[in-house]
């Protein structure tokens, strides 16, 4: 899957770091060369023996070594010489300090220097993960083009659970892959070949193809051969050699044009809820499960966007080939898009709570036998959609949802005029629509109605995708 592929791994401080021996593994025998970075906290958990051993390389671990610096392993030789760097696991500091673009180690200037694509896995605490530092973070990353995968949810170090979990390296491996996939080449056309050597051939036994150096040849007044039959309509003759070699790529990136219409633009997606605490137990909270958002960041990496996915607490996977920001509240959720402007499109999806309570309580809030229930007093929360609307750094198309239960059409409408956003996608959410397989909407524009039939929630996103690419066309 990978093979040839030259892979700089580099290891940070995270109790989690085991699993990135197990990562080196699985990359070797997928093909690839690894060349392992340890940082300072790296080595706390993993030793460098252990690594070298099992990527079967020199390890880098010193800015300051001269030894490594003749053996190659030098920041800007790393910078260079790998086709992708992976940061596996990705500590909270480490991502703060590519953020702020700290090159004070030999990983830091690596990554500062790279025009590799980069890879970050997460891993670390929750409430570390959920911090606006963090967040904000990763906003900043993001809308740099830095890959993540992950962090899972599940039970940590600490005998606590939560999202900050590093993904499996199976699940880490297969994203390197699909970061890798984008960047690749397209396939030699054997076609092409066999018409080129067929049109030098030709040139040569007919003289008008004479080899560079040969004065005889160039002196001499040979007429130039004729050029051979076409083949096809829009292809040029074989004896034009050059314009037949620039006119089959020219086919193929008319071709990858059309199928991947959003190559070069960049679209932010919110997706699922938001979770307004009242105490460290309870939020604020509604049913969206992010499956049309996740699902509409998914089919517009299809068609080639560079998709940054800011997603509220839901249990989908991150989709393949996006940047993801995980947020809890709306004011977090804002923060991460801000940071990600500016983009071409933002699809705000995400079912965002309209309010938050005043002021949260540090501790439960008790039941008390006998007494009244606590008074929670709401304050309302910032209107994403409506920020980005009216942004200094507006996206070219803002697209809201309406999720309503009556006066479907109408509500929506008006929400199209008080936002100031150029479409509403609106559905009725009173059936089986949250959390549901299905979606029935409407598309609202200024220039009037679309009504779209029931579908798979995949295949709306899909049809919207496809608006979108031929909006921003």
């Amino acid at each position: 899957m990978l093979n040839g592929k030259r892979v700089l791994l580099i290891v940070s401080g995270s109790v989690a770091a085991f699993k990135a021996l197990e990562l080196a593994r699985l990359l070797g025998k997928a093909g690839a060369s690894v060349t392992g970075l340890l940082t300072e906290g790296g080595a706390r958990f993993v030793t460098p023996h252990a690594l070298q051993a099992i990527t079967n390389r020199p390890l880098a671990q010193d800015l300051w070594s001269l030894e490594e610096e003749a053996e190659g392993l030098g920041h800007i030789a790393l910078a260079r010489g790998h086709d992708i760097v992976v940061v596996a696991p990705a500590s909270a500091d480490r991502l703060a300090r590519m953020a702020a673009g700290m090159a004070d180690d030999l990983a830091g200037a690596a990554l500062l220097a790279t025009t590799a694509p980069v890879l970050v896995a997460p891993a670390m605490n929750w409430a570390m993960w959920a911090h606006p530092a963090t967040v904000a973070n990763m906003a900043i990353l993001a809308n740099r083009g830095v890959h993540v995968v992950g962090p899972e949810d599940g039970p940590m170090a600490e005998a606590e659970s939560g999202p900050g979990r590093l993904s499996e390296p199976p699940a880490i491996l297969a994203a390197i892959g699909a970061v890798l996939e984008e960047t690749l080449p397209g396939p030699a056309d054997p076609g092409l070949e066999a018409a080129l050597d067929a049109a030098i051939a030709a040139g040569e036994d007919a003289g008008g193809m004479a080899p560079p150096g040969n004065p005889a040849a160039e002196d001499a007044d040979v007429p130039a051969a004729p050029a051979a039959a076409p083949l096809g309509s829009a292809t040029p003759a074989l004896g034009d050699v050059p314009a037949l070699r620039a006119a089959r790529p020219a086919e193929n990136a008319a071709a990858a044009s059309a199928a991947r219409p959003l190559v070069g633009r960049h679209v932010l997606v919110t997706s699922g809820p938001t979770h307004e605490p009242i105490d460290p137990v309870r939020y604020l909270a509604n049913r969206s499960s992010g499956r049309q958002g996740h699902a509409i960041a998914a089919a517009l990496v299809a068609l080639g966007a560079r998709v940054t996915l800011v997603t509220g607490p839901v249990a989908l996977p991150d989709p393949a080939g996006t940047v993801a920001a995980h947020v809890e509240s709306a004011r977090e959720m804002l923060a991460a898009c801000e940071a990600a402007l500016p983009v071409d499109a933002a699809v705000c999806a995400a079912a965002v709570a309209d309010w938050r309570v005043a002021e949260a309580s540090n501790g439960k809030i008790k039941k008390r036998e006998g007494a009244a229930p606590p008074e929670l007093r709401l304050v309302p929360n910032p209107d994403i959609l409506a920020t980005l609307s009216h942004h200094a750094r507006r996206p070219g198309l803002v697209v809201g949802f309406a999720a309503e239960t009556d006066d479907l059409l109408a509500n929506a409408q008006a929400k199209l005029a008080r936002k100031g956003c150029d479409w509403i996608v609106a559905n009725d959410v009173s059936g089986d629509v949250m959390g549901g397989a299905e979606n029935r909407v409407h598309l609202v524009t200024r220039d009037g109605i679309e009504d779209w039939p029931r579908l798979p929630k995949e295949e709306v996103a899909r049809r919207l995708a496809a608006r979108i690419a031929e909006a921003l066309a």
